[in-house]
């Protein structure tokens, strides 16, 4: 895959996840205004807990490389990408970080 691919698959990602995200979950929300109710929701079965805490765990996971790449690569603006993670949510907060890391990346590479 050309890195132009894989950058435009990852802003698609990010897209349709925002896109869903909207159509989804803001109508309720605004009508209910229940923020800690609707974070709530994601745990009212044993199936949608499920998948709350694999949301969750992959958030940490991505704080994780985001941390380490700062510390190890220099790899700036990762905090925004973490608040990305948590609203809309991960899909958009990890392929946004990992699209600037790759460009990030590939710059400390044409100067090395």
């Amino acid at each position: 895959m050309s890195d132009k691919t894989f950058l435009y698959a990852l802003y698609l990602v990010a897209a349709l996840f925002t896109i869903a995200f909207v159509a989804l979950v803001i109508p309720p929300l605004l009508a209910e205004k229940d923020i800690i109710g609707a974070f709530a929701a994601g745990f009212v079965n044993p199936y949608a807990a499920g998948y709350a805490t694999d949301v969750i765990m992959c958030w940490l996971a991505l704080a994780l490389l985001v941390v380490h790449d700062y510390k190890a690569r220099g790899i700036r603006n990762g905090g925004w990408y973490l608040l990305l993670g948590i609203v809309p949510g991960v899909a958009v907060g990890l392929a946004l970080y990992l699209a600037s890391r790759h460009k990030q990346l590939i710059l400390a590479d044409t100067r090395g």
